[in-house]
């Protein structure tokens, strides 16, 4: 990913999505919820509807969060014989913890390259807009 602003003062991949920023104007608020989109900029007005982001990062969350949960478990109980209790009480909140940073991340970083790249639907020359 590249983290240099363009000509227009919008702000990188990187930066847009660690900081949350719109991809036009660099304003923060790209999210209403932990999660959620919001509706549009409220600096610029940039409809983040029209971006399909869906939820595809959360396939590869699973499993990057899955693995690091896993192993950070099989570590605790092995090398230091942490009881299962305390395991959980440590684990519960860091997965969730761990997911919802990483779903923001990956979320904001494929809007702001589908905006950069200017993505749209694949239209073929027989398809036309309503």
């Amino acid at each position: 990913m590249t983290d240099k602003a363009n000509p227009e003062g919008q702000p990188g991949i990187t930066r847009a999505a660690l900081f949350a920023l719109c991809p036009r104007c660099g304003a923060k608020g790209l999210f209403t919820r932990l999660a959620s989109f919001a509706p549009r900029c409220t600096a610029c007005g940039l409809d983040y509807t029209r971006f399909n982001v869906g939820d595809g990062p959360a396939a590869f969350l699973t499993t990057i969060v899955g693995t690091i949960i896993l192993l950070l478990a099989l570590w605790l109980h092995f090398a230091l014989a942490a009881p299962m209790w305390l395991i959980a009480l440590l684990l519960v909140p860091l997965t969730g913890a761990l997911v919802i940073w990483g779903l923001r991340l990956a979320k904001a970083a494929l809007l702001a390259a589908e905006y950069q790249r200017r993505a749209g639907e694949f239209r073929s020359e027989g398809d036309r807009e309503p």
